[in-house]
Formats: structure tokens, sequence, C-alpha cells
């Protein structure tokens, strides 16, 4: 498999959801502003969509959308432990949080990339967020993770996105619940592997 990424995005998550698995993979780092990989390839003739992360797998079909990347991959090793069984009503409240992460909180942070919006807009969307920061917070006070006390893709996923925190001036340590899981997940091998083979690519 290729896993297409670039650095301090939301590709991480599958990143580090492969090197939990210790699943076989190529790296493959993407230019987002020329859409180019880094052997010159076309980055929209893989992914028309123009972002990472993307999934090509064996046969040559292209996986996208982080959410559907996550529970592909925790699906090839289900013993693994990293989604619940498909199926399940517990597979129903992953798909619930991937998609309030991926809405709420990558949705959220990602509007604050946009330098044009003026200073109110931008309060107005940091207001929106903050407000779903505590929720996770308090979910986070009362269980080690997302989904209880094991870890799993949901994790991987807001532990990524959470990281661009930092990046508008925003201090986890107002959610003192959210700033230990930040730290707790930042411990995991596969987090640490995957983010030094991202910084030295």
């Amino acid at each position: 498999m290729n896993l297409y990424f670039s650095p301090n995005a939301c590709s991480l998550a599958p990143h580090i959801v492969l090197r939990e698995l210790a699943l076989p993979f190529n790296l493959v780092q993407v230019d987002n502003r020329n859409k180019t990989t880094a052997d010159g390839a076309d980055f929209l003739a893989i992914n028309p969509k123009g972002y990472v992360a993307a999934l090509e797998l064996k046969d040559g079909q292209v996986l996208t959308e982080g959410p559907a990347i996550l529970q592909y991959l925790a699906d090839l090793k289900p013993h693994a432990g990293l989604a619940p069984a498909n199926g399940s009503w517990q597979r129903v409240r992953l798909q619930e949080m991937l998609n309030f992460v991926s809405s709420e909180i990558h949705g959220g942070l990602g509007w604050l990339f946009n330098t044009e919006f003026p200073e109110t807009t931008q309060a107005l969307i940091r207001q929106k967020l903050f407000k779903r920061l505590a929720l996770l917070d308090r979910r986070l006070e009362q269980q080690s993770y997302l989904l209880g006390e094991a870890f799993g893709v949901a994790d991987a996923y807001l532990f990524t996105v959470l990281r661009w925190t930092a990046g508008f001036a925003i201090d986890l340590e107002q959610w003192p619940a959210l700033s230990r899981f930040q730290a707790r997940i930042a411990q995991r091998e596969a987090v640490q592997a995957a983010l030094t083979a991202e910084t030295a690519l």
C-alpha cells in the first residue's frame, strides 16, 4: 500500500494506524501547493480531490477521506481492536465519533487556516470550536480514550487535528483532559515513529 501524505496534515492519522497495526506500506510525500508527489507525479491523477490522505491499494484502487481509510485499515487486522466489529452498536458509535471529529474539530480548525477571514469571523469560528472542545474534554474526564479505555482509530484522528491548535495559539491547557489525552497519545511508539518518519522525509 502507498500512503500519500503531507507533513502536519490529517494524513498523520492513518500513518499512525498503519504503524500501530504493523502493516507494510510506503510513504509518498505530496506537495500540497503544486499537487505533485516527491517523484514528480501528478497527485490529481491519483486523487482528483487534490488533498491527503489517500491510500493506494495493491490492486491500484485509491481510497480517500480519513474516516474511511481509518476504518478500512482497522478492519485489515480486527483482532488488534482499533475499531469495534462491523455491524456492532459500538461500530456505530465509532462512526458517530469519527464524524464529529471530522466535521466539528477538523472542520473547525480548518477554517482557521483561511487568513482572509476578518477577526470577527475568526472569533465566531473559535467560539464554536471551543464549545466542541469542551464537550470532548468532559468526555475524556470520564475515560482515557474517545470510546472508552482502549486506544482506537478515532483517537489517532483527534490527536492529529488537535496538533494544529498550537499554530493558532490555542492553549489546550484550557481543557485539562484534552491536554492529558494529547500527552498520552504522543507517548505511543507508533505515534513517535510516524512523526519521526514524516520529519525525516
